[in-house]
């Protein structure tokens, strides 16, 4: 598997490491709480391992902001709090196991080893999306018309995701900047269509009449490819 450690301890986040590569995974370790909703958001894991007393952004909020971009995203959270409370306040923030430092390897890696065997009996989030003769590589930031390799933003590839995995309904400015740039407020609806706009430039063969990203005017945007 691909995991995400969001761990601020150095001796802890190297000693997961170590643990986690040992036993077979592709590891990424980042130090606070912002830069591992940015990672969990923008690129491709099978397994986040999150501390809950992060700087930045604690544990709880960056669960459940990862929860509400990427909902099918297992996350385990680690922590030194054992009351059953916070437990509690950690599986009502979106995670799906829960355990306490100090803890055994034997036990977190039986923990890792059960979400590896979910995840293979489920089937997996498309990261490959082909449209109106287009193919997008999402996990690649990549998209690919006529043997044209296009290069994608971060956003770019968040806009596609959430259109594509909510294509059955019309999605809101507001929505996209809560769930792919993270933010509610503080950026006005219009970074959105600017976004959009780039991205059309760049995927659709006539940008003037789209056919993979469709306006839905006094809403906002659908995917609109077959």
């Amino acid at each position: 598997m691909r995991v995400l450690v969001v761990e601020d301890d150095p001796m802890l986040r190297d000693g997961l490491i170590d643990l986690l590569q040992g036993a077979g995974h592709e590891v990424k370790a980042v130090t606070d709480g912002a830069a591992g909703f940015q990672a969990g958001r923008e690129e491709a894991f099978d397994l986040v391992v999150l501390d809950i007393m992060l700087p930045k952004l604690d544990g709880l909020e960056v669960c459940q902001r990862l929860r509400t971009v990427r909902p099918g995203l297992p996350i385990l959270m680690l922590t030194a709090r054992g009351a059953e409370e916070d437990k509690v306040k950690g599986l009502k923030a979106g995670a799906d196991d829960y355990v306490t430092k100090p803890f055994g390897v034997r036990e977190l890696l039986a923990r890792v080893e059960a979400f590896e065997r979910r995840i293979q009996s489920m089937p997996s989030e498309p990261e490959v999306i082909e449209a109106e003769g287009c193919r997008f590589d999402l996990g690649r930031c990549e998209a690919e018309r006529d043997g044209e390799i296009i290069s994608l933003t971060a956003r770019e590839v968040g806009i596609l995701r959430w259109l594509h995995r909510h294509q059955k309904r019309s999605v809101s400015r507001a929505e996209l900047l809560e769930n792919v740039w993270g933010t509610v407020g503080s950026l006005q609806t219009r970074t959105v269509d600017m976004t959009i706009a780039k991205l059309r430039q760049k995927i659709e063969i006539d940008p003037s009449q789209p056919q993979i990203i469709a306006t839905v005017t006094g809403v906002g945007y659908r995917w609109a490819a077959e």
